[in-house]
């Protein structure tokens, strides 16, 4: 059971970015129907939200999406990237907060504009992550780490950042 709930550590940056892909297609698309024919489409928060908890809880193992990105996708792109998990773990958790947070303003407090303004934001995100490999939420991580409000223990790779320049 515990092996359920283990985060990858490391993560293939190709399969995390092919999630953040799958993320902005539907922000998108709940974006845009919102937009177009009604608010009511803001429900497409509901399953944003569940994708966002499934892969903090377990990475990809409960997540569809996440499935699709290491099973599928990410092997067809080429050979993996290794990256450090906490930090992506993190976004997750960021991306979690963010989407229950549109969910909660919905369908909890019939707040359209928020809920709209929640899933712009996770939109941007995705499209920073998917389409130019910048990530807001292991930014954020690494500003934390350096504060010291994350402790080393949590990313030793993350810590040590002469590790990495050594093998470039």
């Amino acid at each position: 059971m515990t092996d359920l709930f283990r985060f990858p550590n490391p993560v293939n940056e190709y399969a995390a970015r092919t999630v953040a892909g799958g993320v902005l297609a539907l922000s998108g698309l709940t974006l845009v129907l919102s937009a177009v024919l009604d608010s009511a489409w803001l429900w497409l928060t509901v399953p944003l939200a569940a994708g966002f908890l499934a892969r903090v809880a377990t990475g990809p193992t409960l997540s569809p999406l996440g499935q699709l990105a290491t099973r599928v996708i990410a092997p067809r792109l080429g050979a993996a990237r290794p990256v450090p998990g906490p930090p992506k773990r993190f976004a997750q958790g960021v991306g979690a907060v963010f989407s229950l947070a549109a969910a909660v303003a919905y369908l909890g407090f019939g707040s359209a504009p928020a809920a709209i303004a929640f899933v712009a934001l996770i939109a941007v995100a995705a499209t920073l992550e998917s389409v130019f490999a910048y990530c807001i939420g292991c930014k954020v991580f690494a500003g934390l780490m350096r504060i010291g409000l994350i402790p080393a223990e949590v990313c030793l790779e993350c810590a040590d950042v002469s590790a990495r320049w050594q093998r470039a």
